[in-house]
C-alpha cells in the first residue's frame, strides 16, 4: 500500500450455505464489490463442481446495491447499474441480478431506456 493513501480493499462479506428442500442456499451479506465478489463467485463455482446445480442465493442481506434499489422503488423510483466488465457482468448472471437491476453499457443507454 503507497503511505498516505487509504484503501478500502477490506469490506466485510460474509458467505455461508446449507442445504434446505432440495437446494443449496448460499447466503450472503455485507457488500458486494469488485473485492469481494471473486469470493462469491468462487463459492458458486465450488459448489457447482461438486454437483450442486439448484442453487439459490439470498441476497436479503446485501447492503448498497439491493438496499438502494429497496429505497428508490418505495417511491417508485429506479435503479440501473453501468457496467462492462465481463467478470462482474458474470457475476450479476450467476446471482440473478440482471432480472432485478437494468444493467447497460453506457450511462447514454441507462437513460435512454428510461
Amino acid at each position: 500500500m503507497t503511505p498516505g493513501i487509504a484503501r478500502e480493499e477490506r469490506v466485510d462479506l460474509k458467505l455461508g450455505h446449507y442445504a434446505k428442500g432440495g437446494m443449496e442456499v448460499i447466503d450472503v451479506q455485507g457488500e458486494i464489490d469488485i473485492y469481494t465478489a471473486p469470493r462469491l463467485r468462487e463459492l458458486l463455482i465450488d459448489l457447482v463442481s461438486k454437483g450442486d446445480y439448484q442453487l439459490v442465493v439470498n441476497l436479503d442481506k446485501v447492503g448498497v446495491l439491493v438496499g438502494g434499489l429497496r429505497r428508490v422503488r418505495a417511491h417508485d423510483g429506479s435503479l440501473d447499474l453501468v457496467c462492462t466488465q465481463q467478470r462482474i457482468l458474470n457475476i450479476f448472471r450467476i446471482t440473478g441480478l440482471t432480472e432485478v437491476f437494468g444493467i447497460y453499457e453506457t450511462v447514454d443507454q441507462a437513460i435512454a431506456a428510461r
